[in-house]
């Protein structure tokens, strides 16, 4: 709840401090004392719209610091953390306004934007007045409204997050398509690829080996000739072996005649012969190893070329092609995979959103049921309130096609003010002060089911007296047992009802020179006597005193 609030130099305001209690507290004054100033100057500090008009005159800033405080839980402190924002203790706004139109926001003397500002303190505070067109009277927090009545929070969550699932499924299934029909496109071309390479079959190194053995072959044609002359001079009809072997022999006959003549020339012609032997034979050992078959070159020469061929049609070197084909098998593999994953998550998708709208149209149900029962409980509020010829229904339209993290309903609070007439939203056919009586009502049903912890209204009984007067301050008693009410008043018969008095009045500084509104909390006799006023106006009876005390007693 709010426990202080002070303000320095906003309008008349100059220097104000307020300590505030639970249950319900009101505000009273004569026309013209500083009450709207007081909720202009609170509604600053929550994020209201800022102007320098604002700051009292001859001053170059005012500011207004409100302190709440809050449960451990309350969810403003995640709200801040989710700002970045640290929040220990008690929760302190401060709002700066400069005249020159700037402002500056602080949550514990953190600045934070005014947007962020706004957002922290909706959840604390809530204001309703005759002209306020925000709280319970904006259509997009009425579904809100509906599921705190009937409890249905959880519920709500679940189909908040049947809703993230599919759409998430549906975002994935989309982004996969894109990547399969991608992939699709380039199938034919993969296929293919992939069945050339697998027709080639490369092997890694095998270009340098069919290189090597065409090279070979290719050197062999040229030096073959050269062999057979050769073999042809040493051992062919014109080779000298045989001439040099009857040599020998015929030498070998005359060694005994004078060997020391013969036996060196024939141990000579010996070598030479030998040497021709070894020569016919390393001749022959290479002719033999020079032979190939022309076939076999025709065929590595295809082979290689193929390789080549497929090496620059793919823009990679022949030995990365064994690799190549891998990748396009890969390729292949997981595009049928990925059309497999298609199916499965168009499976899921079906899958969710079966469970999405199960849970919606559950929701639905069961928001329909709470919408009876919150209008049972609104218009049991209305006569007393006077409104006992309109009535408020709670209008819900369930569109299966407009599904969305919410459900499938768009709920909306309309009213009919008379029997007979068509109604309507609530903001378009209630008057100022119908409005406000219809905001009291509606609070009043929804009280033990969720509220902001500090609620604060404006004048809610203009142009109201008498019954009426009293019912609304018994409502507004009635909200005070579960949550802080702050209301401005003129009605005696609310301010009776109130555990605490603030009077606000207009009068001048001390130094005399300028004037300023005052707030001065009411006890007992002066209590009383602010009572008596309302009832009377300037001249204050002993009979107004009397049912001042009345009203007093009466109210306990």
């Amino acid at each position: 709840m709010l426990v202080q609030l002070a303000i320095r130099d906003i309008v008349l305001i100059d220097r104000l401090d307020l300590q505030l209690s639970g249950g319900l507290t009101v505000l009273t004054g004569e026309t013209g004392a500083g009450k709207s100033i007081l909720l202009d100057a609170f509604a600053l500090a929550l994020g209201g719209r800022g102007d320098g008009s604002l700051v009292r005159a001859g001053e170059k800033q005012g500011q207004v610091t409100a302190v709440f405080d809050l449960a451990a839980d309350h969810p403003v402190r995640a709200s801040a953390i989710a700002q970045g924002l640290t929040v220990e203790g008690d929760v302190l706004l401060r709002r700066v306004q400069m005249a020159d139109g700037r402002t500056r926001a602080y949550l514990n003397d953190q600045p934070l934007s005014i947007q962020a500002l706004r957002a922290i303190a909706s959840e604390m505070v809530e204001i309703h007045g005759q002209h306020d067109e925000r709280a319970l009277v904006d259509p997009t927090h009425h579904r809100a409204l509906v599921d705190g009545f009937g409890g249905l929070g959880a519920l709500a969550g679940q189909v908040k997050a049947d809703h993230k699932a599919w759409r998430d499924a549906l975002r994935l299934r989309a982004s996969e398509a894109a990547r399969v029909e991608a992939a699709r496109k380039e199938a034919d071309f993969l296929r293919s690829a992939s069945a050339e390479l697998a027709k080639l079959a490369p092997e890694a190194g095998e270009e340098a080996k069919l290189a090597e053995a065409r090279g070979l072959m290719m050197q062999a044609e040229k030096v073959v000739a050269d062999l057979r002359e050769a073999l042809e001079a040493v051992a062919g009809d014109g080779s000298p072996m045989s001439t040099l072997s009857s040599l020998m022999r015929r030498l070998e006959r005359r060694a005994p005649q004078a060997p020391h003549l013969i036996e060196p020339s024939v141990r000579a012609l010996d070598e030479v012969l030998q040497g021709l032997d070894r020569a016919q034979e390393s001749f022959e050992q290479a002719l033999r190893d020079a032979e190939f078959d022309p076939h076999v070159l025709e065929r590595t020469e295809e082979r290689l070329f193929g390789l080549r061929g497929a090496a620059r049609k793919y823009n990679v070197a022949a030995d990365d092609l064994c690799a190549l084909g891998e990748k396009f098998d890969g390729e292949l593999a997981r595009l049928d995979a990925d059309e497999a994953k298609l199916v499965a998550l168009e499976s899921e998708c079906g899958r969710l959103e079966k469970v999405y709208f199960a849970n919606a149209k559950q929701l639905s149900v069961a928001r329909h049921d709470a919408a009876k029962k919150l209008d049972e409980r609104v218009n049991a509020e209305l006569p007393p309130l006077k409104l006992e010829r309109a009535e408020f229904m709670t209008h819900i339209e369930s569109d299966v096609t407009a599904a969305g993290p919410d459900g499938i309903d768009h709920v909306e609070f309309w009213v009919a003010t008379n029997p007979g007439t068509r109604p309507g939203p609530l903001m378009k056919i209630a008057s100022g002060g119908e409005l406000a009586r219809f905001m009291l009502a509606l609070k009043v049903a929804l009280a033990d089911r969720g509220s902001a912890p500090t609620l604060v209204f404006d004048e809610i009984d203009s142009g109201v007296g008498g019954a009426v007067a009293d019912a609304i301050g018994q409502r507004l008693a009635r909200l005070a047992e579960k949550v802080q009410v702050l209301a401005v008043t003129h009605a005696p018969q609310v301010a009776a009802r109130a555990v605490q008095h603030m009077h606000i009045a207009k009068g001048e500084t001390h130094a005399g020179a300028r004037v300023a509104t005052r707030v001065q909390p009411l006890l007992d006799e002066a209590r009383a006597e602010e009572i008596a006023r309302m009832l009377s106006g300037a001249r204050i009876t002993d009979e107004a005193r009397a049912a001042a005390r009345r009203l007093l007693e009466g109210a306990v």
